[in-house]
């Protein structure tokens, strides 16, 4: 009888220490109730507790939590069906307030982060909930912070994991991207035939222009030597005309003689020519010739003349 008394006392003696002594783990707070009100939170470490008048109510995780947000059908402004979801990291920063103010904490986060997801992508057309994912994030995290904050809880990120349209819209995005591609190849194929067009015309108007300046050039090179050739004819009349003034009969068969030959050498050139007939005059032609012989001789002789007839004093 001596020994069961004992073993209750032991069993008694155990549970009393195990309700007055607690220790919390690092990462938690426990909240302490007294007859089931709560009276203060305890922090990692250890604690004393009086049986039976105290208790611990929740044990609260204060690190930093993820929580996932199912897919769901969501409608856009442009009334296209996507399927959404995503991510929600947040730490409960007051533990009592996290463990009285709200039923389920995790369940309240989901329900909240989703329905806000539908209000902000039911604002934005489907482009824009493609292409605006940062903005998604950002409206949520705004809206959901606030709301959680009452609960004692910090909303540190939400993140959109993927944004499904259904397969025939995007099958049509596809065939778009497609059209919108091969459509900016034509526009670039067509500026370089353009440039092609625009360099090649310039080429030729340049070309044109110096085939211009060069025929200018020559024309005038040639108006030119016809003007000095003119000159010299014109001097070398002039001279066998004083000559033929003078008394000089020479001068006059050389001129004739001159012009005879260049007419026969033109005769004789001309491609429509097939025969050449020459004078039975040969004799004039040779007379020409002497003329032309002694009218150099005597030429020459003036020249001798001069150069020996001393200088005038």
């Amino acid at each position: 009888m001596g020994q069961i008394l004992a073993l209750v006392v032991v069993l008694v003696v155990v549970v009393v220490i195990t309700k007055l002594v607690r220790i919390v783990p690092q990462g938690f707070e426990w909240t302490v109730e007294t007859f089931g009100k709560y009276t203060r939170t305890l922090s990692p470490g250890l604690h004393l507790l009086v049986p039976v008048y105290q208790s611990v109510g929740r044990k609260i995780n204060m690190m930093e939590q993820v929580l996932d947000v199912p897919s769901q059908d969501v409608i856009t402004k442009d009334n296209a069906v996507v399927r959404v979801d995503g991510v929600v990291f947040y730490q409960v920063l007051d533990a009592s307030k996290a463990a009285y103010e709200v039923s389920n904490l995790e369940q309240a986060s989901l329900a909240l982060v989703m329905t806000n997801i539908r209000t902000v992508l039911g604002s934005m057309d489907l482009d824009e909930s493609l292409s605006k994912r940062d903005e998604i994030n950002a409206r949520l995290l705004s809206v959901v912070d606030e709301a959680t904050h009452p609960w004692g809880v910090k909303v540190n990120r939400i993140e959109i994991k993927d944004i499904a349209p259904p397969r025939d819209l995007v099958d049509s995005m596809a065939r778009q991207m497609k059209a919108e591609r091969e459509k900016r190849a034509n526009i670039l194929e067509a500026e370089g035939f353009k440039q092609a067009a625009i360099l090649k015309a310039d080429g030729e108007k340049q070309s044109a222009i110096l085939a211009a300046e060069g025929k200018r050039e020559a024309a005038f090179r040639e108006a030119e030597a016809r003007e000095r050739l003119a000159a010299a004819e014109a001097k070398a009349t002039t001279l066998v005309s004083d000559a033929i003034a003078g008394g000089n009969v020479n001068a006059l068969n050389y001129f004739v003689a001159n012009k005879y030959v260049e007419a026969l050498k033109e005769m004789a050139n001309s491609p429509n020519q097939k025969m050449l007939l020459l004078p039975m005059e040969a004799t004039g032609i040779l007379g020409s010739l002497a003329g032309i012989a002694e009218l150099a001789k005597e030429s020459l002789g003036q020249q001798q003349a001069r150069s020996t007839m001393p200088p005038p004093r």
